[in-house]
């Protein structure tokens, strides 16, 4: 019988790419929640595929009765952009964690397997130059630079899903993105300064003809992972062949992609030059220095590297990431610049 997934934030960046991918190369069913479906058109209306549109917080009681009648539970809800964790912590912690925490029981009640996405926040300021699931340490600022709630919140559920495998034998995967990107992550024709993550971000700089802000200089580096390469591995660990996902932990990203802010806002620069429309614009496109402070609050701290060891996941899996920084670039402004809802002033 072919497996039943409910994927909660089905409308979502991960949620949306990751539906699309297995009504296209899979047969199972997908039971979807999320407070809109304006990413899902290529979805709805499938045989295969039923959708509601709900909050998982008040949604308790579908929730619950799916959560009985699937295989696998993917909960991908979360407040997961760095302006929120400093503007909001609070809703962070109640949607991330308590939220979460509730569904997480539930698979726990029925005795589901559990995939849960954990982060790359969850290292912090780890001094490890790569990142590894076993080995490197969680490491936090105090507690007034409030945006580690986020990273708090994701750790914590971990180490709960963690403990329920240990004593209930609950069959789970956690994974962690590291930074994510392509298309349908932000809606890149909003200017609004900071509604966006990084990626989106500079995207949506260049079409509004703004300058790209680098936060303390653009040192830092990130990872940066094509969507298409994260959902291939969610197949694989859905998929759970021979059982070789199953109570295990695995970074998800492109160690090979790993690159500055600077010099990603320079690699998005010159790649619009490639677009007759956006030529000028890409020409005219500046960079400018804004202190942390600034741009996200008293309230942040950033992290200056990324880099993720993902040998097990090879091991385990045989996945490892594909596509390049710049083809990813490209392809994400493909996609965007396909769908021009918008005025260009």
């Amino acid at each position: 019988m072919p497996l039943r997934i409910l994927i909660l934030g089905a409308n979502g960046f991960i949620g949306s790419s990751l539906t699309h991918a297995i009504l296209q190369q899979k047969d199972w069913q997908v039971f979807g929640m999320d407070v809109a479906s304006h990413k899902l058109d290529n979805c709805l209306g499938h045989e295969r595929f039923k959708f509601v549109e709900g909050d998982i917080t008040i949604n308790r009681e579908w929730i619950e009765y799916h959560v009985k009648k699937c295989d696998v539970v993917i909960p991908l809800v979360a407040i997961a952009n760095p302006i929120q964790y400093v503007k909001d912590p609070l809703r962070v912690f109640e949607l991330d964690f308590e939220a979460n925490l509730a569904i997480v029981r539930q698979c726990v009640k029925y005795r589901k397997r559990i995939i849960f996405p954990s982060t790359s926040e969850v290292y912090g300021m780890s001094p490890d130059a790569e990142l590894d699931e076993t080995a490197s340490p969680l490491v936090y600022g105090p507690i007034e630079r409030q945006r580690w709630i986020y990273a708090c919140s994701k750790q914590l559920l971990d180490r709960v899903i963690y403990a329920y495998g240990v004593r209930d034998g609950v069959d789970y995967t956690l994974f962690r993105p590291f930074n994510w990107i392509g298309p349908k992550l932000d809606d890149v024709f909003e200017p609004k300064e900071g509604s966006s993550r990084l990626f989106t971000q500079f995207i949506s700089n260049v079409i509004f003809e703004k300058p790209l802000q680098l936060v303390d200089g653009g040192k830092q580096s990130r990872s940066f992972t094509f969507i298409d390469d994260g959902v291939d591995a969610l197949l694989r660990i859905i998929e759970n062949k021979d059982g070789r996902a199953s109570r295990q932990i695995f970074n998800l990203g492109n160690p090979k992609n790993n690159v500055s802010v600077r010099d990603l806002a320079k690699l998005i620069i010159s790649a619009f030059q490639d677009f007759p429309e956006f030529a000028e614009r890409a020409r005219l496109a500046k960079t400018v220095v804004v202190s942390s402070d600034k741009y996200f609050g008293r309230y942040y701290q950033d992290i200056d590297r990324r880099v993720p060891v993902i040998k097990r996941v090879r091991q385990q899996l045989g996945w490892s990431p594909k596509v390049p920084l710049t083809e990813a670039i490209r392809r994400t402004l493909d996609y965007h610049l396909a769908h021009q809802n918008y005025r260009l002033e």
